[in-house]
């Protein structure tokens, strides 16, 4: 059997949780390979709105094993409330949620760094979302984190204050701010009651197995390709690969058990926090994108910056992906333009280019090409041969240019809000 990969190719927000949600009847296992509770998967079915940060989107089909990943960090505060959520909804987790013993621990002084160094750069910030996730991820690879596995060790309290003392003297030369460190640490340590009670898994070995068993697992990605930290626009960027390639490192499979890879985006883009952005509109179609979208973050509540769809990003994180086959979200959104433009390349000091550039500047521009739009709702469509031919129209032109196929259109925010393409 192969692993199959569910990743975002923008700048993350690209409605991967309902595509989860929808394809996870297909599959046995889905397993988060990296990322925390920076991330946002909204799902939205039988009318109600759920959030998940760090439990994989599988969690609310009642047969699947959901498995968070040792590449994956993980907030016992975060965590505690999203089982007190699924809990509200009567989400039977407690035999189905594992978490790998290798995942590691965000401490609230990593949360506390996250700020102070956020208000150390100024001008300079790179918009974190001031979870600990970039000093979790630097502890992590300073060989100095506390893993979920400690947890069981009759040290762990000594462990957690020498890391936390190490924290504090870095604190000594950074900013001051309004952090009350003693009531979070109270907090995360009551917390961290209701995390002894997920069962642990040396995840590696637990996810080759159910591969060896026949076992169907589908690999679900957090953010998006273009927050790489090695691909992405650094520096603003997260502190994980979500790329592809993530996967082998966030669970512990060789290259070769990756199948399909699936990669999501949304008809148009968006972008929260810092970091360029080279198809953002500052004018009204901006803001009627934004209001239109709801784009809000998931997770901070920010309003996310909006533009029309970038193509020479998306083949670029088609290609760092190996993506199989694409899947277009929030298409709807597009529903009230007469016209629409789609970014086909770059234009860099007078010369036109398709390639992602080293560092992206301010006076980049794009260039555009137009397509009608179809001015009508796409409520009530349920057969992609249904749609607008006009927006059909739309959805052929980027199939051909990415030369990737859609298997799927997402028509609204709603679990049946999902049209299969008629593939052959």
């Amino acid at each position: 059997m192969k692993i199959d990969v569910i990743l975002g190719l923008q700048w993350g927000d690209e409605g991967k949780g309902k595509i989860v949600d929808y394809l996870a009847e297909r599959y046995d296992v889905v397993a988060r390979f990296q990322g925390g509770p920076n991330a946002g998967h909204t799902l939205v079915f039988d009318g109600k709105k759920y959030v998940l940060h760090t439990i994989p989107s599988g969690v609310f089909r009642s047969n699947l094993i959901n498995l968070i990943g040792n590449g994956v960090v993980i907030d016992p505060i975060t965590f505690e409330r999203e089982l007190q959520n699924l809990d509200a909804a009567e989400v039977d987790y407690k035999e189905r949620l594992f978490v790998s013993q290798k995942a590691h621990l965000i401490l609230p002084t990593h949360r506390l760094l996250d700020a102070a160094n956020e208000v150390a750069k100024g001008k300079s910030k790179i918009g974190s979302t001031l979870r600990g996730i970039g000093p979790t991820y630097m502890d992590r690879t300073g060989r100095n984190g506390l893993r979920i596995g400690d947890i069981n060790r009759p040290d762990f309290k000594e462990r957690y204050d020498r890391l936390k003392q190490k924290h504090l003297s870095i604190l000594t030369s950074l900013p001051q701010v309004d952090f009350d460190l003693e009531g979070e640490e109270k907090k995360w340590f009551a917390s961290m009651e209701r995390l002894r009670e997920i069962p642990q898994v040396n995840s590696e070995y637990y996810v080759n197995r159910c591969l060896r068993n026949g076992k169907r697992i589908l690999a679900e990605g957090a953010q998006g390709s273009m927050l790489d930290v090695d691909f992405g626009t650094y520096p603003f960027v997260t502190s994980s690969n979500t790329v592809t390639a993530g996967v082998c490192i966030g669970l512990g499979v060789s290259p070769d058990k990756i199948g399909e890879v699936i990669g999501i985006t949304k008809a148009y883009c968006t972008r929260v926090g810092s970091g360029p952005f080279p198809s953002e509109l500052h004018d009204e179609i901006g803001e009627l994108l934004r209001k239109e979208g709801h784009e809000f973050g998931a997770t901070t509540g920010r309003p996310r910056r909006c533009g029309w769809i970038d193509l020479p990003q998306l083949k670029y994180t088609i290609m760092l992906n190996g993506v199989t086959q694409l899947v277009l979200t929030k298409i709807d959104v597009l529903n009230i333009f007469k016209e629409l433009q789609v970014g086909v390349s770059y234009i860099i000091d007078g010369q036109e280019t398709e390639e992602v550039p080293y560092e992206i500047q301010d006076d980049l521009r794009m260039k555009y090409e137009s397509y009608a739009g179809w001015e009508q709702s796409l409520a009530g469509i349920h057969e992609f041969d249904n749609l607008p031919d006009t927006a059909k129209a739309y959805i052929y032109a980027l199939e051909k240019e990415l030369a990737v196929p859609i298997t799927m259109v997402s028509t609204g925010p709603d679990r049946v809000e999902l049209l299969l393409r008629p593939m052959g």
